[in-house]
């Protein structure tokens, strides 16, 4: 296939990138904001036909979430209006979508059936992506994920690692459950959806395996890179975010593991590769 993959300067796109390497039987066109702006239907329909796209892997999205409050309209042009874009070019797709599509108030993880309430505008704006996308491509796959990390960009891992290595203590909040997920091993599922002998559309929820605090990731992290610096516990409220934070995302991973066979790897392993690599 002709596989056009959309954000590759992302830390999701560019392991896709890096495992692409596995599936050399097909042909890559690895795009960002300044090959291809997903924002303009016409120039997406247009790389779409020229390069006899089969499957659109769209890796792009607005994922600041204080910043999504203030700019909704910026949010939605890139996790809706664009998403509508590449399911009108005709192709394939697969989508990666958020927990922030839940209310965060469940107690058990979430199923992809379960009834969806988001309370930010980085959370409805993705949701309404999901829905534009279904809309308009019932065929399409559809990846909730959460806490996502890599060795690439800027995520928590590696914000952690630098104040960790600068300051004499952290302080991080012990109230919001979910389970990080590592960005090689949401690429491999991706890749497992796209060569599986079938296609299977729908919405599959992906992180790695268990569930932590912020805190405990925090704990882990430091641990396991050997820098010593004190760890303290606080509630969400004494870290005064500008947007509420889910505090339980933890997603259901059942359908998506019987449907493609995959084992995912607990959350501590998946974090031991990930600094491996840093």
């Amino acid at each position: 296939m002709n596989i056009l993959i959309t954000g590759s300067n992302g830390q999701l796109g560019t392991e896709m990138r890096d495992l692409s390497t596995l599936h050399p039987h097909h042909t890559y066109f690895f795009t960002d904001v300044a090959e291809l702006d997903i924002t303009n239907r016409e120039h997406v329909c247009e790389f779409t036909r020229a390069n006899h796209i089969d499957l659109i892997v769209n890796c792009a999205a607005y994922t600041n979430v204080d910043k999504a409050e203030e700019d909704e309209a910026t949010a939605r042009l890139i996790n809706a209006a664009a998403v509508a874009n590449l399911a009108a070019a005709g192709c394939k797709v697969i989508h990666v979508s958020t927990d922030y599509v839940f209310s965060g108030d469940e107690h058990v993880p979430c199923k992809e059936s379960d009834p969806v309430a988001p309370r930010t505008a980085y959370g409805r704006t993705k949701y309404e992506g999901e829905q534009l996308l279904l809309k308009a491509n019932p065929e399409a796959i559809i990846f909730r994920t959460a806490w996502l990390y890599s060795p690439y960009g800027n995520n928590f891992v590696k914000t952690m690692l630098k104040y960790g290595k600068e300051r004499d203590e952290l302080r991080v909040v012990y109230d919001q459950i979910g389970t990080p997920t590592y960005a090689e091993d949401l690429a491999k599922a991706i890749y497992a959806a796209i060569e599986a002998p079938e296609w299977h559309p729908g919405i599959y929820h992906f992180t790695n395996e268990g569930v932590c605090s912020w805190f405990d990731f925090t704990i882990e992290i430091l641990r396991q890179a050997g820098v010593k610096c004190k760890v303290s516990p606080i509630l969400s409220e004494e870290y005064q975010y500008k947007t509420p934070r889910p505090h339980y995302s933890v997603l259901d991973k059942a359908k998506v593991k019987a449907t493609f066979g995959i084992e995912i790897p607990y959350w501590t392993d998946a974090l031991a590769q990930c600094l491996k690599k840093l």
